[in-house]
């Protein structure tokens, strides 16, 4: 049962509107009573192939869908995820003669924060903001964008199917891959909260096997980082150009005081314009404090913009820049640059564009995603090249 109680005093920041507090206590208390989705086992694995990324003895791919959809649960299209980040991570290991932990972001990927509470349907209507099918609807409709606490329930139940068949993979992978793990973004505090299993220093978080907190909700006082504090997962935290060296410290003695190697994973996501100034400062201070954090680039979030037709997009080359940059900042400031955490599908959309922003007009033949562009199968092996590449270049140097 969940042993975190609701905080009237801590901030929790990015939680829907919901409309009755009284039916999202009942749907946590239901919650609560259902099986664990992941075992504590399988996150102790998880934790200790990420130890030796933090000592730089292995590497990270972490990859999918910047949200998943319900309808996405079915066993074949669940497959397909999973076998293109096997593939991924073969060449990683290959290319790097080193060990790959690979992660998807899947089974609980169903929520996501928005910058703004509401948006203009395609129709002309203001509507709520999509917010992931864990709270409403994709459809521009007034009614089904009210966000609905029992949408929780689907989501666990959708959770369930995914990691069912990620499950059946761990025998089929190819051979000297550890098994995919999976992981979401730690949102909505009622699902979280009734997932969490044990007391104590036992305590886990059984809805997935790792967890990140978002750049919008990494308050070291607010109730996503508290959550995690007093749980055993390996944990991510999303680090935007904004965050100070004193930041990131603050961050290391909440959730890692004790400094255990592959507990704390900063994924950066910074932007190629501002990484290098950014990064270099936080590198050196958690090096210097003795923190064995596993450092992941995210070259997606810090580079989105939209087009004059307000379809939001990014650009491939700045993308791969910032790849390339993450690799030389972390290397040359004393850190291990430890891999990546991309937003990607194995399906040929065209979301993310060839072209640099202002260089023409581009064209989405082929646009999927329900929130942010992904990289299609082409460009997320054009992401990982390039992260091999730059590794080769500064091994060389």
């Amino acid at each position: 049962m969940s042993s975190l109680p609701h905080s009237t005093t801590l901030p929790a920041l990015q939680q829907p509107p919901w409309a009755d507090d009284g039916v999202v206590d009942e749907v946590e208390r239901r919650l609560a009573g259902l099986p664990p989705l992941t075992t504590p086992g399988e996150i102790m694995m998880l934790r200790d192939r990420l130890a030796a990324v933090a000592r730089g003895s292995a590497l990270v791919l972490q990859g999918g869908d910047c949200v998943e959809r319900f309808e996405e649960s079915a066993s074949g299209t669940v497959r397909r995820k999973v076998r293109q980040l096997y593939d991924l991570s073969a060449l990683m290991r290959d290319r790097a003669g080193l060990p790959v932990v690979t992660v998807g972001r899947m089974a609980g990927q169903y929520a996501k924060p928005r910058t703004a509470p509401m948006e203009r349907a395609p129709h002309g209507e203001l509507v709520p903001s999509f917010r992931g099918e864990a709270v409403n609807s994709f459809v521009a409709d007034l009614r089904l964008r009210t966000p609905d606490p029992w949408r929780m329930i689907t989501a666990y139940n959708c959770a369930r199917l995914v990691l069912d068949t990620v499950r059946e993979t761990w025998h089929e992978g190819p051979p000297g891959l550890d098994p995919v793990f999976v992981s979401h973004e730690l949102l909505l505090l009622p699902y979280e909260r009734a997932l969490r299993r044990g007391v104590a220093t036992t305590a886990h978080l059984a809805s997935t096997h790792f967890g990140w907190i978002g750049e919008r909700t990494r308050d070291p006082g607010g109730a996503h980082v508290e959550l995690m504090r007093s749980t055993g997962n390996p944990v991510g935290v999303k680090l935007g150009p904004g965050v100070t060296p004193w930041d990131a410290l603050e961050l290391v003695a909440m959730l890692n005081p004790e400094r255990i190697p592959g507990r704390l994973t900063f994924i950066v996501r910074m932007g190629a314009d501002l990484i290098t100034e950014a990064l270099p400062s936080i590198i050196r201070k958690v090096r210097d404090a003795d923190a064995p954090v596993v450092w992941l680039c995210d070259p997606m979030h810090g580079n989105t913009f939209s087009t004059t037709d307000g379809i939001k997009t990014r650009s491939l080359p700045i993308i791969l820049r910032e790849i390339e940059q993450f690799v030389h900042v972390v290397s040359k400031n004393g850190g291990w640059p430890g891999g990546l955490h991309l937003e990607m599908t194995p399906d040929p959309v065209t979301e993310c564009t060839p072209l640099l922003p202002g260089q023409g007009v581009p064209e989405f033949p082929d646009y999927r995603s329900a929130c942010d562009p992904r990289l299609n199968a082409e460009q997320a092996v054009m992401a990982v090249e390039m992260f091999l590449s730059a590794r080769a270049q500064i091994r060389k140097e």
